[in-house]
């Protein structure tokens, strides 16, 4: 069965496009049933039929409590197998977490557990981190805190600054996030007590990134 994917995102939707294009090339057996947003002018709402997107701000619904109820609605009102925090900037509430707990996959910019959070690339640099890269996580109510599903790893080279290094991980980030909803899509995927099972078996590392149709 065709699994449903509610999107979460804030910026330019590139990880929305990688989704929408492997769908079409027939590598995703996904449909997207929505893109939510916290923000209006966010350009990955442009990526979906007006009839798909959702805009909201905390200002708009009363407040932050407000908005996530709002959200919250709207995301179970699609009916999703899978919710993705695809570049979605805002930290989810508890409240949100729970209601979709063991269906909410976030992409995260660094090898987690380090550099949790934002400016995850000049982190690494300041770190003198040798490999930085992307994960690919289920989100729980702590901060990029979730059982990590899989990894991509990239080399940080000499003379990298923090855009260098950002595309870098930018291209591995797109078909790391493919490969894990591919194990979604097909019923392979779920979490349990704070683990990350695949095939019914528990992972106890984060699976590498593999080669692929993207």
């Amino acid at each position: 069965m065709t699994a449903r994917l509610a999107i979460l995102a804030s910026g330019r939707g590139s990880n929305l496009q990688a989704i929408l294009d492997a769908i079409t090339a027939g590598t995703l057996d996904a449909q997207v049933i929505g893109v939510f947003s916290d923000r209006p002018e966010a350009q990955a709402l442009q990526r979906v039929p007006e009839a798909l997107r959702w805009a909201r701000t905390p200002k708009t619904c009363g407040g932050r409590d407000a908005f996530d109820a709002a959200l919250g609605d709207a995301v179970a009102a699609s009916a999703p197998d899978w919710i993705v925090c695809a570049g979605y900037m805002r930290i989810l509430s508890p409240g949100f977490v729970q209601r979709f707990a063991g269906r909410l996959l976030n992409i995260h910019p660094s090898l987690l557990p380090r550099h949790k959070g934002l400016h995850t690339h000049q982190r690494a640099l300041e770190a003198g981190d040798a490999e930085h890269g992307a994960s690919v996580h289920f989100v729980t109510a702590e901060l990029d805190g979730g059982p990590v599903i899989a990894q991509a790893r990239v080399p940080v080279l000499p003379g990298d600054d923090a855009d260098a290094l950002a595309a870098r991980v930018l291209a591995v980030e797109h078909p790391l996030l493919l490969q894990v909803l591919r194990l979604a899509a097909a019923g392979r995927l779920a979490e349990r007590d704070g683990r990350v099972y695949i095939d019914a078996q528990p992972v106890f590392t984060p699976r590498p990134l593999e080669s692929a149709p993207a």
